[in-house]
């Protein structure tokens, strides 16, 4: 368990779980929509330990996240309509579904060439992500009762520290998920409401 400051990220401490993360590390940190487990997206082992960890199927890619809106054109297809969108609501809640280019892993990438990719509203994540250079992997750590927040982190040493290789601990977070958003062929299609308001959205 490392203690990093949410508004102040420590430099210091940051670069430690990136040197971690160079290795292959798989960690656990904080999110704005909950705490997620997460790696380089470019560590296959790492992605494929998290596969395992989460015993999800190979056909059901995890998302990724991005430490600013201007990144995102390195990894998926942003056309001007979908740009002028996100730019509205970037960072936050929310996971757009966009069409990938060939710099993303195969692992991260569905049948229909898309991927799912996130901007967070939560210093310590894009501090991480700035830091390593390029986009993590991110999915939910766990599911907890909104009334257990305090023990969430726990909990998740609990259940899965003994495969995690570092947990942040990022401050108490309020879960709840990221709306998701598919951007294909400039047409607005809300997959799943989250946290993120989608009311100006059409």
């Amino acid at each position: 368990m490392l203690s990093i400051n949410p508004e102040n990220p420590q430099p210091r401490l940051i670069r430690q779980v990136v040197e971690m993360l160079h290795q292959g590390a798989v960690i656990c940190y904080p999110t704005d929509t909950g705490y997620g487990i997460g790696c380089d997206i470019f560590n296959q082992k790492a992605v494929k330990r998290i596969y395992q960890i989460k015993q999800r199927p190979k056909d059901k890619p995890f998302s990724f996240m991005c430490a600013d809106l201007k990144d995102l054109s390195q990894y998926c297809h942003v056309s001007n309509t979908a740009y002028r969108l996100m730019k509205k609501k970037l960072p936050g809640a929310y996971t757009f579904i966009l069409p990938t280019l060939k710099i993303v892993p195969k692992i991260l990438v569905t049948k229909q060439k898309t991927v799912g990719i996130r901007v967070p509203d939560n210093e310590i994540c894009r501090s991480l992500i700035n830091e390593l250079g390029n986009p993590i992997l991110t999915t939910s750590a766990a599911t907890v009762d909104e009334d257990r927040l305090l023990s969430e982190l726990y909990e998740i040493q609990e259940r899965l520290g003994n495969q995690l290789d570092v947990i942040i601990d990022g401050g108490q977070i309020y879960p709840a998920p990221s709306t998701v958003v598919s951007l294909l062929d400039d047409e607005i299609e809300i997959i799943r409401q989250g946290m993120g308001d989608t009311g100006d959205f059409f």
